[in-house]
């Protein structure tokens, strides 16, 4: 078992043009400040919906610190329950999650939740933001299996176990799960025990598939984008992410944290998304 994780730090950076990507150093900046509506007859846009996407070895309580902060301060949020089973499909569950909303969405994934979000946002248009949390950010004919392997440093595959389910038409799937003994070292290093062992008893399964299909579209070269990076994530290597999200040319920070970060550090997660949130309803 590691040792708890010191007090966390949020380094606030703009990664697009950072000189040594994939190493552990980050330009550091000044946070941006919230943006102001103008008085020059310029009216805000209805405030956004935000919609979070949970990943793998997850679910939608995962978010809830991130949700608590949000509806605190009177968001409207959604937090879907995500099936894990194919990126298409998820896609597609997820796409009609944001038919149902009326108004401007703030759309959030983590995890493998960066996929999908990747894929559901392509042509909707009320999508005006998409947030990354230690997230894959693939372009068409990447995976999210590809994309770990990019950079070295994760430990998940030994950490893992394979177990079969039934697919709809017959025959079985594969998918994976974290063994729970290694659940909290591997995906929650610092959250409390107790917690971590709730979050490893109720852990969703991820088809293999799921993790092998390659992107057909990818949604953050037209809508703009934040990311978070989570500097001691074991599942994606901070290099990958720091990689993906200077591509995507996403306004970026870094939180010293595990791959859980809305568990163990909900409230830059929240920050970063409100950032996202008063783009949106300031139209700046």
């Amino acid at each position: 078992m590691n040792p708890p994780i010191p007090r966390r730090t949020v380094t606030a950076s703009l990664l697009a043009g950072a000189a040594a990507l994939g190493t552990a150093g980050v330009t550091t900046a000044a946070p941006a400040s919230a943006a102001e509506p103008s008085d020059r007859g310029h009216r805000p846009s209805p405030r956004p919906t935000v919609v979070l996407v949970h990943g793998a070895f997850a679910d939608a309580s995962s978010w809830s610190g991130v949700i608590e902060r949000l509806q605190r301060d009177g968001h409207p949020v959604l937090a879907p329950a995500l099936p894990l089973r194919g990126l298409a499909s998820d896609a597609a569950y997820i796409r009609s999650v944001l038919d149902s909303v009326t108004g401007p969405v703030v759309l959030v994934g983590h995890s493998y939740g960066g996929s999908v979000i990747s894929t559901a946002a392509d042509g909707a248009e009320g999508v005006e933001a998409l947030v990354y949390i230690a997230a894959f950010v693939p372009d068409v004919g990447e995976s999210a299996l590809g994309l770990t392997d990019k950079y070295p440093g994760s430990t998940l595959g030994p950490t893992t176990d394979s177990q079969t389910y039934p697919l709809p038409g017959g025959g079985q799937g594969e998918e994976l799960v974290i063994k729970k003994e290694l659940f909290r070292e591997q995906f929650a290093a610092g959250v409390p025990v107790t917690t971590a062992q709730v979050m490893a008893a109720g852990q969703r399964p991820i088809a293999l598939a799921a993790l092998q299909e390659e992107a057909t579209v990818a949604a953050w070269k037209k809508i703009p984008s934040w990311y978070l990076v989570a500097g001691e994530d074991r599942n994606i290597p901070p290099a990958a992410e720091r990689w993906m999200a200077h591509r995507a040319g996403a306004r970026t920070v870094e939180v010293q944290a595990p791959h859980a970060v809305s568990v163990s550090d909900p409230a830059p997660v929240t920050e970063l998304i409100l950032r996202a949130v008063r783009s949106v309803h300031t139209g700046h």
